[in-house]
């Protein structure tokens, strides 16, 4: 009886041990080779409003030493707009966008095997970058000339011309009693030759 428990015991034994190793192969190849799981934006997306950054997220932590990112646009122009940061199985860099169009965000990272694994990514940008404004220059002045105004006149100003011609000072009444008083002269003086005359 006892022989036979110990028989059962180790065919347990030798099939858990089969199932561990079953289970434990498939996965030691996939933790040998990096692969990417997903990015920002995603592969095939349109995205209206430029991303400041793309972000490729990676199965293992890439290596920076070993990690190569490269972003074109239209007309193969370069899009990156700095180096790479990395953040655990995480890697950013920066998005310099220009035109609309498709983009193509190239990938190259190590593996825990030494072989390197290369793969791209596409997203359309459907409004492109502002173009710069030109500087204002200054523009001439479009104010109309100021005309001169006459400055409003006083009432007291405006003396008519007869007033003027009276207002000499008070002297006007001066001659017309001078006169009056040579023609009383001139007068008396007749007078007294004809009573002179009579005598």
């Amino acid at each position: 009886m006892g022989g036979r428990v110990t028989r059962v015991a180790r065919t347990w034994l030798v099939v858990l041990g089969v199932a561990f190793g079953v289970s434990v192969l498939p996965a030691a190849p996939a933790a040998a080779h990096n692969s990417l799981t997903g990015s920002d934006p995603k592969d095939g997306a349109r995205v209206a409003t430029a991303p400041k950054r793309i972000e490729l997220r990676f199965l293992a932590t890439p290596a920076p030493a070993t990690t190569k990112i490269t972003v074109t646009g239209p007309g193969a122009a370069s899009a990156s707009g700095g180096a790479p940061s990395f953040a655990g199985n995480r890697v950013s860099v920066p998005f310099s966008p220009g035109p609309a169009g498709v983009y193509t965000v190239a990938y190259q990272v190590g593996s825990t095997d030494g072989h390197p694994v290369k793969g791209t990514i596409r997203f359309t940008l459907t409004t492109g970058a502002p173009a710069a404004s030109p500087s204002p220059s200054a523009a001439p002045s479009t104010a109309a000339p100021t005309t001169p105004v006459a400055a409003p006149s006083t009432p007291g100003s405006q003396v008519p011309a007869a007033s003027r011609a009276d207002d000499d000072g008070g002297t006007g009444w001066r001659w017309a009693l001078g006169a009056v008083v040579v023609l009383v002269a001139l007068a008396g003086g007749l007078l007294l030759r004809r009573r002179a005359a009579r005598r």
